[in-house]
């Protein structure tokens, strides 16, 4: 089973991680948390890796549709869209198919939110050109 929806840019990093706040944005999305992945690691264990930023998306309609058919979906919210230095000179962006929390749960009444959910990551990615 695929678990991600995704796109690679031959962007820079920063540029990209830019242009997916602002094409998560424009699909209704907030940025709840944003983890610096890379610096993380760096600070508590030494590690060196590629820039990669974790951003915590959420559209609120989408949450509270979600809570109230699975109270226990609070799990995998938010939505995690991972920004990454590929080869390259490729940036990566990954999102989690929403579809895969109907599988883990097995609620099918989380299948129209998730699928909303799914449009609006496929348009942010696709608005990103990748």
């Amino acid at each position: 089973m695929t678990y991600t929806l995704d796109a690679s840019l031959d962007r820079p990093f920063e540029e990209v991680l830019e242009a997916t706040r602002g094409a998560l944005a424009d699909q209704g999305f907030g940025i709840l948390t944003e983890i610096d992945l890379a610096a993380t690691l760096k600070e508590k264990i030494g590690a060196e890796i590629p820039p990669q930023v974790i951003l915590g998306a959420c559209r609120p309609p989408l949450a509270h549709a979600a809570t109230q058919a699975e109270p226990s979906i609070g799990v995998l919210l938010p939505c995690n869209v991972v920004v990454r230095a590929g080869e390259g000179g490729a940036t990566l962006v990954e999102a989690m198919d929403p579809d895969a929390m109907v599988t883990v749960t097995g609620n099918e009444a989380l299948a129209e939110v998730a699928a909303d959910a799914g449009r609006r990551l496929r348009a942010a990615l696709a608005a990103l050109g990748g």
